[in-house]
């Protein structure tokens, strides 16, 4: 295929198909292409990926639909360059990619593809989800789903993740009162042992805190990493107030 170079303004030029992005990214990989792609490897583009689905994240949460369909392209294109590298060392295509999902949605979902039709709620459908998932792994405990959870996750997200699932193993959960108190009897422990100067262990007594506080933000349906991304936010903000304050005065 032969890439034709599409110009004009906006809105009266033929746009770039899904095929033609692909060959797009095949020339650039390829021996008279761009030397930064053609070096590129699964493990040079990881962080690429990470940044470009957090770029997603802030533009869904600021709501703007034109950075959205950017971002959108941007994480695309690193599913694109991971599934090219893949292809030139023969271990699987795009094709194969989108096969390969298509599949896992239609498995997952025998309520609507399946015969299964006694599934009609949201919690009925995560708990034949999560029913399917297992079987597929061959897992035969919540403990080994738990490990499956990416530890590259960042932490708060992996820990509201792992306490939820133990929820589903029905595990003995706490009322949001309950785990308001837990967090408090924490809390006067760790400034009990800091006063007495007998604290031995801060990293895992603050651990422990942080995994209470997540708990408790499932009580309330927050996602725990995004309250903190606002909260920081925040305090950005407040702080950036002040300075200008005292820069006014000055």
């Amino acid at each position: 295929m032969t890439i034709v170079i599409k110009k004009g303004r906006k809105g009266l030029e033929k746009k770039y198909s899904y095929e033609e992005f692909l060959e797009i990214i095949a020339t650039l990989r390829s021996e008279n292409g761009c030397p930064w792609d053609r070096e590129q490897t699964h493990e040079s583009l990881k962080v690429n990926l990470i940044e470009e689905c957090y770029e997603l994240a802030e533009a869904i949460e600021t709501n703007d639909s034109h950075l959205m369909e950017e971002e959108l392209g941007d994480v695309l294109l690193q599913i694109v360059m991971h599934s090219q590298i893949a292809k030139e060392a023969g271990e699987f295509t795009m094709e194969d990619v989108v096969n390969k999902i298509a599949e896992k949605m239609v498995h997952r979902h025998p309520h609507v593809f399946g015969e299964e039709k006694n599934v009609t709620t949201v919690e009925e459908v995560n708990e034949n989800w999560e029913k399917i998932k297992r079987k597929e792994k061959n897992e035969n405990d919540l403990a080994g789903a738990m490990d499956r959870i990416a530890k590259t996750l960042p932490s708060l997200m992996r820990a509201e993740k792992i306490y939820k699932k133990s929820i589903n193993a029905e595990m003995k959960e706490n009322s949001a009162i309950e785990q308001i108190n837990q967090l408090i009897e924490d809390l006067e422990e760790l400034k009990k042992r800091y006063t007495q100067e007998a604290c031995e262990d801060e990293e895992a007594e603050i651990g422990k805190i942080l995994f209470e506080v997540v708990k408790l933000s499932t009580f309330f349906d927050i996602n725990a990493e995004f309250a903190l991304t606002k909260s920081l936010e925040k305090f950005i903000n407040r702080f950036r107030y002040i300075e200008n304050s005292r820069f006014m005065k000055g």
